[in-house]
């Protein structure tokens, strides 16, 4: 089918909106005789006045010939082939066109995708018809090849062909319609919705990884509640996280209340996507359902792991916001043990170890930030902890006012130059003070075991090797 193709003054698109370093892959590509398109989300977000967050590039370059153009291009992937060209930390994503793979006999999933094909070819094996439009740098037009235009005209969201099908061969499609569609505002399209609805069990087949990963993405991007919201009415959520559909179902606002702190901090300015790293966003997700988390990886597999603050030190504070609540309930669940019914659900994403073991400093760490104008060794205590500004940010999001004066007043301190526990402390050198334990008892010094000489020797003799 011949494409709808918008010359240059019939769209909005301009070189100044796209990135520098993005360009000059363009333009290096269509000097080296290949065909080169800036694709995907980023013609999308330019067309409708958006600030794209990264611009992927679809060219007739097979993967071999794009890294021996570009000395700084990683291949990388299995299932899809693609290119990496490292621009200090931005990296620009390149890929060959392909065109629509078969999935294998007897299954339904696509697990390889590296045919090589057209531009044609390659729109209609995109996700949805927005997602699918093409920008030429050779002529400075859009190509449209699937009603893209039309679509993004009416706010609509729909699958490229059969929904059914298109599903089936990626269910965490399902997941990108509803993101897709709360962060541009859109609806989805009836069919489309319909097919999400019917084959909203196949989202079990998709990897764990991917569908966490997604999710990472849906808090990131200052929609989740919507999002969410979205989910839980296409019977989608039920299958992602049991635990928030239940939630929504008997006390909405909780989770909802929770997803909706951290979109209004997100779309506030206060914090880029890479800024609210994944313990918080964890937190921001699971403290609200007040049940522990299962584990599921290569270790420690199917032992549940509670998400709870430990034992702050000190004099607990008298002040309770709603964070300090819903930590206190979660505290409670926590203790029950076993025998509390919340122990028998467990969660099957692989939320990471160490992004738990983090979250539960930030939360420990709340009471303590609560103090700083109580216990002079609070800042001591907290000055080199290298969770400090996640523990910061989180009372930003979930603290309310008060939480939001208290970390304002932690970032006006120089916590350089923060005093020891005792305040009498100095830097070691002559005349200093010697170091003291917690309770004011000087520390012992341990001295080293001089090595005996032998007898009749002047001079050391060499350690001998282990």
């Amino acid at each position: 089918m011949s494409p709808r193709i918008l010359q240059r003054p019939q769209h909005t698109v301009s070189r100044k909106a796209i990135d520098p370093d993005a360009l000059k892959v363009l333009y290096r590509l269509k000097s080296g005789g290949y065909v080169a398109y800036l694709v995907g989300g980023g013609v999308r977000d330019l067309l409708l006045g958006r600030k794209p967050k990264d611009f992927d590039i679809g060219t007739s370059a097979h993967p071999q010939q794009v890294k021996r153009l570009f000395r700084n291009c990683f291949v990388i992937g299995r299932r899809f082939r693609l290119c990496h060209i490292r621009f200090g930390r931005k990296v620009v994503e390149v890929s060959t066109f392909r065109r629509q793979a078969e999935p294998e006999q007897g299954d339904t999933l696509i697990r390889r995708d590296n045919t090589f094909g057209t531009p044609e070819e390659d729109a209609f094996r995109r996700d949805f018809t927005v997602n699918a439009l093409f920008y030429d740098i050779a002529t400075f037009s859009v190509i449209d090849y699937v009603d893209g235009l039309l679509d993004l005209e009416n706010r609509v969201i729909r699958t490229i062909g059969d929904p059914a099908v298109r599903f089936r061969e990626d269910p965490v499609r399902m997941l990108r319609a509803a993101a897709l569609a709360a962060r541009l505002g859109f609806t989805i399209d009836r069919d489309t919705a319909e097919a999400i609805r019917f084959l909203r069990g196949e989202i079990v087949k998709s990897s764990p990884a991917r569908i966490l990963d997604e999710l990472y993405k849906v808090l990131r991007h200052g929609a989740s509640r919507k999002t969410f919201e979205m989910l839980h009415d296409l019977g989608l959520l039920a299958y992602l996280l049991p635990e928030a559909a239940k939630a929504i179902d008997e006390e909405g606002e909780r989770l909802l209340g929770s997803l909706s702190r951290l979109d209004d901090y997100r779309n506030a300015g206060l914090a880029a996507p890479e800024d609210l790293t994944n313990p918080l966003l964890m937190g921001t997700l699971l403290v609200p359902l007040g049940v522990p988390l299962r584990r599921v990886g290569p270790s420690r597999r199917g032992r549940p792991q509670a998400i709870g603050p430990e034992e702050p030190e000190g004099e607990p504070t008298e002040e309770h916001d709603d964070l300090v609540t819903e930590m206190a309930a979660l505290g409670e669940s926590e203790a029950d043990g076993p025998g509390h019914p919340a122990a028998t659900v467990a969660l099957d994403l692989p939320f990471s170890r160490r992004d738990l073991d983090r979250l539960r400093l930030i939360l420990a760490a709340q009471n303590r930030l609560r103090e700083v104008h109580r216990s002079p060794r609070v800042k001591q205590l907290l000055a080199g902890r290298g969770y400090l500004e996640d523990a910061l940010r989180w009372m930003e999001v979930h603290g309310g006012v008060q939480g939001q004066e208290l970390a304002a007043h932690w970032r006006s301190l120089d916590l350089g130059d923060v005093p020891p526990p005792a305040e009498t402390g100095a830097p070691p050198g002559p005349g200093a003070e010697p170091a003291r334990n917690w309770d004011g008892e000087r520390r012992r010094r341990r001295r080293r075991r001089r090595r005996r000489r032998p007898a009749g020797s002047s001079t050391p003799t060499p350690a001998t090797p282990a």
